[in-house]
């Protein structure tokens, strides 16, 4: 079957992609202004390793407002990228919920998070990976999501999964990834 994009619905249009563009890694993203707010997408890539940026697209919210998140980011110019392991499963799908600008998911999920550096927001406490990172840029694409760039400028890894150090090789098999509306673990994807 051929589909034909110009002739579907968005929301076709995203079901098709998100059931096939597979596993999409979830990006756990807490970002800052009067409160911490944190976030899930999984339309989110590695971009480049020169400079080294990630790309994430976010939306709006339901009254056409920008998530916070990236509002966050546009304000502050600062966010933490997490990857986590498949035993945050449900903070991250509670943190899908539409809170107010002045809520915040951490206090609401009991999401505890641990402050690294003092110029960026927390990462989330036991996360594997956390990405420091600061806004490069937003690209215009003229729909609802508004495509971000953020350029890493530091990294955490959790030892637990460096298998060797001096070559940079890590077992993340437990990672939290998309398929379609569900979620899985990396490692049950591998044959």
């Amino acid at each position: 079957m051929i589909y034909e994009f110009d002739k579907l619905e968005g929301l076709d249009r995203y079901k098709l992609m998100s059931n096939t563009i597979i596993p999409r890694p979830i990006a756990w993203i807490v970002t800052k202004d009067e409160v911490v707010n944190v976030a899930p997408f999984s339309y989110f890539t590695g971009l480049s390793s020169n400079p080294a940026t990630i790309l994430v697209s976010i939306g709006h919210k339901k009254t056409g407002e920008k998530k916070d998140t990236l509002a966050n980011i546009l304000k502050t110019k600062k966010a933490v990228v997490c990857i986590v392991d498949d035993s945050f499963y449900k903070q991250v799908e509670n943190t899908k919920e539409e809170l107010l600008h002045s809520e915040s998911e951490a206090d609401k999920f009991d999401i505890k998070l641990k402050k690294v550096f003092d110029d960026y927001p927390e990462m989330i406490e036991n996360a594997r990976v956390a990405f420091f990172c600061k806004f490069f840029q937003t690209i215009d694409i003229g729909g609802k999501t508004i495509p971000t760039i953020l350029e890493i400028d530091k990294m955490y890894v959790d030892d637990k999964i460096i298998i060797d150090k001096e070559n940079i090789k890590l077992n993340f098999d437990d990672a939290l990834a998309r398929i379609g509306a569900s979620y899985a673990k990396i490692g049950d994807l591998l044959v």
